[in-house]
């Protein structure tokens, strides 16, 4: 089968989106398929799976977030060429309607079109409300429909109803339960909380903060460590402002030493606010064997269950946030039954198992555009 996945964002800047394309890429190849990426990009890459079509990608504000995109108004040539060369038996985008890349391949691919929503908000998005007239008519192009959540799906179904085939997120299994150094300098008897996140108001960093200062009233022999890319000048004047001890910011960590990290924590916490369709971070903490406490909102509620492979508490509440912190901590038995816990959940989201249901769904797909034009079916995957 000849694949074509397609991301509407700078394919040079990670991301969740560029990153499950990228995991889905190396599962069907494994499997035999022929697959290209096609992206922006604002860097030129030697990956000759790659096909860039859209430079100079520029930042937008979206989900309380910044997306890379390109906004070109040149994009229709070179997709229409690609798509006459490479003739493709399923195109795959991702974030559909987002602008412009997705749009214009399905406006001109005769392929089975699939597209996957990604992104979940909780207040109604601008480009959805102001274009779903215009974008109606490329939503009927689209064969198969997958969201990664039951959160997305429920987003995107109030601007453009129909069926959504829920296939997750996934995470390398076996990457991050591997064994991996802690370390060194964390392994000092504290007991560590790991947040994973960008400097952005929500992933609730805010409240993690103030909650990690009851923690460290009770649990003097605590510690904060806060991964990720971005500037966290607010949170440091924070810090510095509450005289709060132990509390590491460590920047941009690079995907092959971020195992390390979650070997060396004792517990991980994703505080977000909203906007979080399934959170990848809680799958790579999990597959780690790390109990959870993250906020009580749809996206992560469907990861994981509350009591079993750690604790939900509702967005904001910051005392509820530092009892569960100081619950979990306090326990070693109960930090231990939940690790083991969250390791066996997180084997429903390997990505072998996701990539699977993807191609079984584009088989479906195959069979009944094959049905549809009277040709003989057959099996693809």
């Amino acid at each position: 089968m000849k694949i074509a996945l397609v991301s509407p964002y700078d394919w040079s800047v990670p991301g969740g989106v560029n990153s499950h394309c990228s995991h889905l890429r190396d599962q069907f190849v494994e499997a035999g398929h022929d697959v290209r990426i096609i992206a922006p990009t604002s860097r030129r890459g030697d990956d000759p799976g790659v096909i860039t079509i859209g430079k100079r990608p520029v930042s937008l504000p979206v989900s309380g977030s910044l997306a890379r995109i390109s906004l070109s108004l040149t994009l229709g040539p070179p997709v229409r060429r690609v798509l006459a060369e490479e003739a493709f038996d399923v195109v795959h985008v991702h974030e559909p309607f987002m602008p412009v890349l997705p749009i214009h391949f399905i406006r001109y691919s005769e392929a089975v079109n699939v597209g996957t929503f990604h992104a979940t908000r909780e207040k109604s998005q601008f480009f959805y409300n102001w274009g779903k007239r215009h974008l109606r008519r490329w939503f009927r192009r689209l064969d198969g429909k997958i969201a990664v959540s039951t959160a997305a799906a429920g987003f995107v179904e109030d601007y453009f109803p129909g069926y959504y085939n829920i296939i997750p997120n996934g995470v390398d299994v076996v990457k991050f339960s591997a064994e991996a150094e802690p370390l060194k300098r964390y392994q000092d008897g504290k007991l560590n909380i790991l947040f994973v996140g960008r400097p952005e108001k929500r992933k609730g960093l805010d409240y993690l903060l103030q909650a990690y200062a009851q923690v460290k009233a009770q649990l003097p022999d605590s510690r904060l460590i806060i991964v990720g890319a971005g500037k966290f000048g607010r949170y440091e004047r924070m810090v510095r402002s509450r005289r709060l001890a132990d509390v590491e910011f460590c920047g941009f960590v690079s995907d092959d030493e971020l195992p390390r990290y979650y070997q060396t924590a004792d517990v991980f916490c994703a505080p977000a606010t909203g906007f979080e369709s399934q959170g990848i971070v809680l799958l790579e903490a999990m597959a780690a064997g790390l109990p959870i406490v993250a906020s009580n909102i749809e996206g992560y509620a469907a990861v994981f269950t509350h009591d079993v492979e750690g604790f939900l508490v509702l967005p904001t509440e910051v005392d509820a946030l530092a009892d569960a912190l100081i619950d979990v901590l306090s326990s070693p038995s109960k930090r231990k039954k939940m690790a083991a816990q969250a390791r066996r959940r997180a084997q429903a989201f390997g990505w072998p198992r996701v990539s699977q249901q993807v191609l079984s769904y584009y088989d479906r797909l195959l069979h009944e555009r094959r049905a549809a034009e009277g040709q003989q079916p057959a099996q693809v995957s």
